[in-house]
């Protein structure tokens, strides 16, 4: 198989990919505007020979200054079992150490998947409010039971700890509000420090 950055001619197939595996409850759906947005974001795994169907599809967001994140890594049925999914994951840890990012993380139900890559299992809790700014769009963001694990590039120093980040930087993170007894999109921010946590909370 050949590994490559994501293309625009891609992304019917990229949605099509991804979109099957969250039907099944793994990951979020992507609609082909979000694709377009963020195509930046993924690689792809396109069979050799002279089909060159795309096999599968991996995306790594960056987060924070040392970290980023493996998401909507999903592998077409017809090609599962050949070393896809890893080779997608292993292209995409490649980048972020390309791009200078020590910690890679994944929110995952394949725990012994990422473990044979060399991740770990962290307390979700340790993660930055940043992390969960997707979980609006998740059906099971009020109970969620996937794993937080991390990759730590040993040889890539770790230049901007999450606990440095300004006194004055706030994580968004979307959150539905009732109001009159309609769902409405709204955000909640961090307070500023010794304010009111109600504060926090914002709509339009």
């Amino acid at each position: 198989m050949n590994i490559r950055h994501a293309a625009i001619p891609d992304i019917p197939t990229i949605a099509r990919i991804i979109n099957h595996a969250a039907d099944y409850g793994q990951m979020l759906h992507r609609s082909p505007a979000y694709l377009y947005e963020h195509i930046r974001d993924y690689q792809v795994a396109v069979e050799d020979g002279p089909e060159m169907r795309t096999m599968g599809v991996c995306g790594l967001q960056i987060i924070w200054g040392n970290l980023a994140e493996i998401c909507s890594l999903a592998v077409d049925p017809d090609f599962r079992r050949r070393g896809v999914g890893a080779a997608l994951v292993r292209a995409c840890l490649d980048e972020a150490h390309r791009l200078g990012i020590r910690k890679v993380m994944s929110l995952t139900y394949e725990q012994r998947f990422f473990e044979k890559l060399g991740f770990h299992v962290v307390d979700r809790h340790e993660l930055p409010l940043k992390v969960w700014s997707q979980c609006i769009y998740c059906a099971k963001n009020r109970a969620c039971d996937e794993i937080a694990m991390i990759f730590e590039h040993a040889d890539v120093p770790d230049l901007t700890p999450a606990s440095s980040a300004p006194a004055d930087e706030r994580y968004v993170m979307p959150v539905t509000l009732k109001v009159r007894g309609q769902r409405t999109p709204g955000r909640m921010s961090d307070p500023q420090p010794g304010g009111n946590p109600a504060d926090a909370w914002e709509h339009d």
